[in-house]
């Protein structure tokens, strides 16, 4: 009986990860700034069981993500940014869908939603 519930568990393990989004490589993202201007926003992941390592760059520079995660289908990860000293601290949500991401992020002052879509 033990040993039939701890194959059991150890099957239900590998299928969690089996379902896991592969997120791994490029997805860009023309995102909404100031004055309605859209930037282009390009994220590059290594997803390595439930963690998300990577980089958000654009127009102003690349960061490194942080805290990042692998949840199934969702993403999460934080992008922290320095301007003039103050540091910013933007926190992104996704769930893949496909050769898509759907995101929210948020910076303190409301969350934005945009789609990111896999580099070919």
């Amino acid at each position: 009986m033990k040993r039939t519930l701890l194959a059991l568990v150890a099957l239900l393990c590998s299928s969690v990860a089996m379902f896991a989004a592969d997120v791994s490589g490029k997805w860009t993202a023309e995102i909404a700034g100031r004055g309605g201007n859209t930037q282009t926003t390009t994220f590059t992941f290594k997803a390595a069981g439930a963690k998300l390592e990577g980089t958000v760059a654009n127009a102003r520079g690349e960061n490194p993500i942080a805290e990042g995660k692998v949840d199934g289908d969702k993403i999460s990860f934080v992008q922290i940014m320095n301007f003039n000293g103050n540091e910013m601290k933007m926190t992104y949500t996704g769930v893949v869908k496909g050769d898509s991401i759907e995101f929210t992020r948020d910076n303190g002052r409301g969350p934005a939603t945009f789609t990111a879509k896999k580099a070919q």
